[in-house]
């Protein structure tokens, strides 16, 4: 799997479209896309609709209210028992309640894995899956379980083709992204809410936002703007369901900081909720962010190391198209630079699972069978457990015995996947980029299993 291995390799420009910048060839897909490769890219940034019918996150916060409402009295329930046998049958409904956010939460990781994988544009499923994890939130507590898959699909999808401020204003407004990092208990120190209650100032978000979400970590920023920040997002908060009417977010303005802020050089003199607001706007903005954003894009898409000429063209995109995320893309696809006939990236667990279903086109796929699959690589939806993501670095996924857990996975599914053709399966997901060598070795196996084992293992389908 080293670079030498893959240095005579010389990849088609239609399998750079469809699986350098897309999730991989299914169907004819190679020969759509070799009639015009460019072309055939801009036509799949479209719109991502989910077509299953989940609960929302203002469904989850009523439930999981409703959970701590049943459990609260349950126990008061157990006080009260004397029959050791009610106990127990107490226990499992309070088990059984609980396990209902962890069903939600499969239903709905896996829903999203299926779309890209059956998708006809994987292209925009791969910058869904991009920002997803550009915005990572991770399940920790039964309310993120249930919350982090929407934020995805309430904040990041809308807005994938549009401008990148208005993803990141309704990110950043998402009670998965504000409960995640504690910002529904910041309050300014001179609110309202100070004077009554003793609550103060959490910089999670702000910190976040400028560090991962916008300006990057050599962003320009220091310590002073993430306190600024963080006093102008005070009041940022979710409705209390057990509590208060209504669900989702919430504007507390007693708990607002009052008075002007000054980010980055710039006064902020806006009052509530409008503060925060242009704020991130500007951050939004800011050559920082659109050098930062357009890094990471690069990254994932083209190399680890993308030419210095290609991220210029992307940044100065980003900064006279008001931030708009599909220009910048349309720019990627059209550089020369992102064309380089070679492999340039690694696949990661969910890259390599989901172009694996891709090419064998199976006719069923388990829900929990496919998100093992992703526990067992490394790479479970929402448990990066960092709001930095999982790591889009080969030297991350290429360990030894990382590799042994693909190699145990292409067996299992070549295995459990009834009558795979090999040979066919190399043609769709690889066409004409593929090595002699890797051709003999899978034509000349001595099973089915491992004809596609070896194919899925081979250099060429694992990098990209």
């Amino acid at each position: 799997m080293s670079e030498n291995s893959m240095s005579s390799t010389v990849i088609s420009p239609e399998n750079i479209a469809v699986n350098r910048f897309g999730y991989g060839a299914r169907g004819d897909e190679l020969a759509h896309a070799k009639v015009d490769p460019k072309k055939w890219l801009s036509s799949q940034l479209q719109v991502i609709e989910f077509s299953d019918k989940q609960p929302s996150s203002d469904d989850i916060f009523v439930a999981h209210a409703k959970f701590q409402k049943q459990k609260k009295l349950m126990k008061q329930q157990q006080k009260q028992a004397q029959d050791s046998q009610a106990q127990v049958v107490d226990k499992n409904k309070i088990k059984m309640i609980k396990n209902s956010a962890r069903k939600t939460y499969v239903k709905m990781s896996a829903a999203s894995l299926k779309q890209a994988i059956t998708s006809d544009h994987s292209v925009s499923w791969r910058l869904l899956d991009f920002f997803s994890n550009h915005f990572s939130v991770s399940t920790s507590g039964r309310l993120m379980v249930g919350l982090s898959p929407t934020l995805e699909r309430e904040a990041i999808a809308p807005n994938l083709l549009g401008n990148f401020a208005d993803m990141l204003l309704a990110v950043e407004q998402h009670p998965a992204m504000l409960v995640y990092l504690n910002n529904e208990k910041s309050f300014g120190a001179n609110s309202r809410m100070a004077k009554k209650r003793k609550v103060g100032l959490n910089e999670n978000l702000a910190r976040e936002i400028m560090e991962l979400h916008t300006l990057g970590v050599d962003g320009g920023y220091s310590q002073t703007d993430v306190i600024e920040l963080a006093k102008g997002i005070t009041g940022w908060s979710v409705i209390r369901p057990k509590k208060e009417h209504g669900t989702g977010f919430v504007f507390r303005a007693y708990g607002h900081e009052p008075g002007a802020r000054t980010l980055l050089g710039k006064k902020y003199a806006q009052r509530g909720i409008i503060q925060g607001q242009q704020m991130l706007r500007d951050l939004a903005m800011h050559p920082s962010t659109a050098k930062y954003v357009c890094s990471k894009i690069a990254h994932h898409f083209v190399s680890e190391k993308p030419p210095k000429s290609l991220l210029n063209k992307m940044q100065k995109t980003w900064l006279n198209n008001q931030g708009n995320i599909k220009q910048v893309m349309l720019t990627l696809f059209d550089a020369e630079e992102a064309w380089l006939a070679s492999p340039q990236k690694f696949k990661t667990p969910r890259e390599f699972v989901i172009s694996t279903y891709r090419a064998i086109a199976p006719n069923r796929i388990n829900d929990r069978a496919l998100l093992n699959s992703l526990n067992n690589l490394g790479q479970m939806p929402f448990n990066a457990g960092s709001p930095a993501g999982f790591s889009d670095d080969e030297s991350d996924w290429l360990g030894a015995s990382a590799l042994m857990a693909r190699v145990e996975w292409s067996s299992l599914v070549s295995t459990q996947v009834k009558r795979i053709n090999a040979e066919q399966v190399m043609a769709t997901a690889l066409g004409s980029s593929i090595s002699q060598n890797t051709y003999q070795m899978v034509i000349r196996a001595e099973s089915r299993q491992q004809a596609s084992t070896l194919l899925l293992m081979s250099p060429e389908f694992q990098r990209r």
